[in-house]
């Protein structure tokens, strides 16, 4: 059955695959056997393999204005926080809708995840009362439409790690504390088409502030800190094979140092990379971290990294009370490119993901 009457197929598919993912809402509502191509998985496959699929970053993002001259230092105590999106074939910026209920901004702290066309906001402190908030809503980006998800079993949680594995469609969460503030092992995964949670078996530790990322077809838990710590991170990590589904034996020093994991970020090279310290990236192939290049001055206070191909993005500022800026490192030719960042997005990067669409 032809797409379209009097065009074959393939001519019409040839010319969708090449449709920003912005207008795929337009194109669904044409009609149903449009809506029905744009939905398909082969369709974007096809889109990925004739090189059409679009690159984008969303960050959870702080909307205070800081004064010109005053820096950051003039923010709001308690900032707005919006979505933003940043698309880095065309250098373009601009704001996603909030999800439904949310027009005092996003919860504070809240966890990003994405694969293929969806978006996944999770967790974090109601910016109004400060009350742990355990709810999933997950953006479409075919339908440019909001749907609340089951939200996160096993009572309130927050600052833990979150990762999706794009081949399955499952975000995982790992770590993070309770309202007693103490520190958890307990790990769940989230199938995002059943809308269903499942309960993995514990890590060996307890892991406040981890970083979580899948990585050679593991989950990873990087670094955190136990409940009797408090915020002195440690060097651990824990993978988990999702294919036995079990835990590999932690590795004790998968970190050089006992800092806070954020930055780490799995690439296509095989390899994790992370800002260490103030300045450096370094990168950690075959257990063993090796400095790669130094960090541009503007950004030696990290907030945020992601990476797509062979390009790292990193957002930071100078120092505390300073606007952030964006830098592009082509990890090839170890050289930075500094990104236009209007004004409207220089504030504070809480998390983010990196989605193909």
């Amino acid at each position: 059955m032809e797409v379209v009457s009097d065009l074959p197929d393939d001519v019409l598919r040839d010319c969708l695959i090449r449709v920003s993912y912005d207008q795929f809402p337009t194109v669904a509502s044409v009609c149903k056997g449009w809506m029905v191509e744009v939905q398909l998985p082969e369709f974007h496959r096809f889109r990925r393999a004739a090189g059409h699929a679009q690159k984008l970053i969303v960050m959870a993002q702080s909307t205070a204005q800081p004064d010109r001259n005053l820096g950051l230092a003039n923010c709001s105590v308690h900032p707005v926080h919006r979505l933003t999106l940043y698309e880095p074939d065309t250098g373009d910026w601009r704001e996603l809708q909030l999800p439904p209920g949310m027009s005092d901004g996003l919860p504070m702290f809240c966890r990003l995840a994405g694969f293929g066309s969806f978006l996944v906001v999770m967790g974090g402190w109601d910016p109004v009362t400060w009350r742990v908030s355990n709810s999933v809503f997950i953006y479409h980006f075919l339908s440019a439409t909001w749907r609340r998800g089951v939200d996160m079993p096993g009572g309130p949680r927050t600052f833990f790690g979150c990762a999706s594995d794009c081949d399955s469609g499952i975000v995982f969460v790992a770590g993070g504390h309770d309202d007693e503030k103490t520190a958890l092992r307990s790990v769940m995964a989230y199938d995002v088409a059943k809308d269903k949670w499942t309960m993995l078996p514990d890590m060996a530790r307890e892991r406040d502030e981890c970083k979580a990322i899948f990585h050679a077809g593991k989950l990873h838990v990087i670094g955190g800190y136990c409940t009797d710590m408090q915020g002195r991170f440690e060097r651990s990590a824990e993978a988990f094979d999702v294919g036995p589904w079990q835990w590999d034996h932690v590795l004790e020093d998968y970190l050089e140092a006992g800092i806070c994991p954020r930055t780490c970020v799995d690439v296509d090279d095989g390899a994790v990379y992370m800002c260490g310290g103030s300045d450096v990236v370094a990168s950690r192939k075959g257990g063993k971290w090796e400095a790669v290049t130094k960090l541009p001055a503007e950004v030696c206070n990290t907030a945020y990294t992601a990476t797509w191909g062979s390009k790292l993005l990193v957002m930071g500022s100078a120092g505390f009370g300073q606007s952030y800026v964006a830098y592009m490192l082509d990890l090839r030719s170890k050289t930075w490119t500094k990104l236009e960042t209007p004004w409207k997005y220089s504030g504070h990067v809480q998390s983010g993901c990196y989605l193909e669409i």
